[in-house]
């Protein structure tokens, strides 16, 4: 099976190519601008035609490159010249990519980038890694590198990029081949939460870290000290940094939580089940906004689909009104006056008591294996009599 990895290593530039990686941010930057700009007007001044022939008169990849290559012959333009022309060209296409996938109602429309976001510009092609070395395209030198561990497969593209911490980062995407391993036995339903993360069909309860309330003391502090800064001030922009790495450190003890959770559940597993939740909606609510951001369900599907699909496995995503934690998972009768705050309930039916997160990930559980095969299959789980 062929897949494409990444592999992130950082980057220690010298003063003189930290000014040629930010002629090329900034170049990359106006190029999307420029040309999102052009697009947006076109077809603002041409939208009946454009909708009539369902996007095909609208401006393409193509058009933007022949004006690209005119733009450089402008000697008010004249600065693009100075960076890699393969980079703005795979900006162009990112872009196109971008417009059409909004038509296509897939995405939101394009934002315009601005320099204090994170920057970032793609290499296509050229790029080589020798011995703690990276050579890239317009560098005379090469940029020292610290390779933690060796890439595998061959080099597909390249993502240079600086984050608020002014520290610079090369993404490389490979494409290579893997071995599946071999099926396993177990099957697991995922029932996602807040007082607790996740709880599984087989009893066991993972519990919520609480990452960002934990460190939201440390935070406030540190954005109180940086409002009473002065603006434009040395101070300020120590403080600012501050703060940034701080945010950094919550996001990296967060990410390598779920990759953990994530790596246990795909290698234990050969059917996993998750109920498909309304993040959007439920973010909504400003009493648990914040908690649900914290838990960053939408990092979990995402690491659990692209393990599940390498190692052989399958993740079934059930329909969001299935009711999951008002169905007994014994007799399957419905609870319908159950309410969020009631976490243990008793069946009418057959008096079976139920921890309601539990019962909810065996009922996600049996759901997932009726999708995955067409007959009930019995669960992992157990009754409480």
């Amino acid at each position: 099976m062929k897949i494409n990895s990444a592999y992130k290593y950082r980057i220690y530039p010298t003063a003189e190519q930290e000014v040629l990686l930010a002629k090329h941010f900034g170049c990359v930057r106006f190029i999307w601008n420029y040309f999102l700009n052009e697009r947006k007007n076109h077809y603002l001044n041409n939208k009946e035609e454009i909708e009539a022939k369902r996007i095909k008169g609208a401006l393409n990849y193509f058009d933007n490159a022949k004006h690209l290559t005119l733009l450089k012959q402008d000697e008010k333009y004249n600065w693009l010249k100075e960076v890699n022309s393969q980079s703005l060209q795979s900006c162009l296409k990112n872009l196109d990519s971008a417009y059409k996938m909004f038509f296509r109602k897939t995405h939101k429309f394009p934002r315009f980038k601005n320099k204090f976001d994170k920057q970032s510009f793609t290499i296509p092609q050229n790029l080589k890694l020798e011995d703690n070395k990276l050579f890239i395209p317009k560098f005379s030198n090469y940029i020292k590198i610290k390779v933690h561990r060796k890439f595998e497969g061959e080099f597909v593209v390249a993502t240079i990029s600086k984050n608020n911490l002014n520290q610079y980062f090369v993404s490389i995407i490979t494409e290579k081949e893997i071995t599946i391993p071999s099926q396993v036995d177990g099957n697991i339903g995922i029932d996602l939460g807040i007082k607790d993360f996740a709880t599984l069909s087989n009893g066991k309860k993972i519990k919520n870290p609480k990452i960002l309330k934990r460190n939201l003391k440390k935070i406030k502090f540190l954005q109180r000290q940086l409002s009473k800064a002065k603006k434009t001030s040395n101070s300020r922009n120590k403080r600012k940094l501050k703060l940034a790495k701080y945010h950094q450190k919550i996001a990296n003890i967060r990410n390598d939580f779920l990759h953990k959770i994530t790596n246990s559940i795909s290698n234990e597993n050969q059917i996993v089940v998750l109920e498909d939740l309304a993040v959007r909606n439920m973010m909504k609510n400003h009493k648990l906004a914040q908690a649900i951001s914290d838990v960053s369900w939408y990092q979990f599907k995402r690491q659990l689909d692209y393990k599940c699909k390498w190692k052989g496995r399958s993740l079934i995503v059930i329909d969001r009104f299935f009711p999951s934690s008002k169905l007994c998972s014994c007799c399957k009768a419905i609870k319908q006056d159950l309410t969020l705050d009631i976490r243990e309930w008793t069946c009418d039916s057959c008096d079976t008591i139920h921890d309601r997160d539990i019962n909810a990930s065996i009922n996600i559980l049996n759901q997932g294996l009726k999708i995955a095969d067409g007959i009930a299959v019995k669960s992992e789980g157990s009754c409480l009599q």
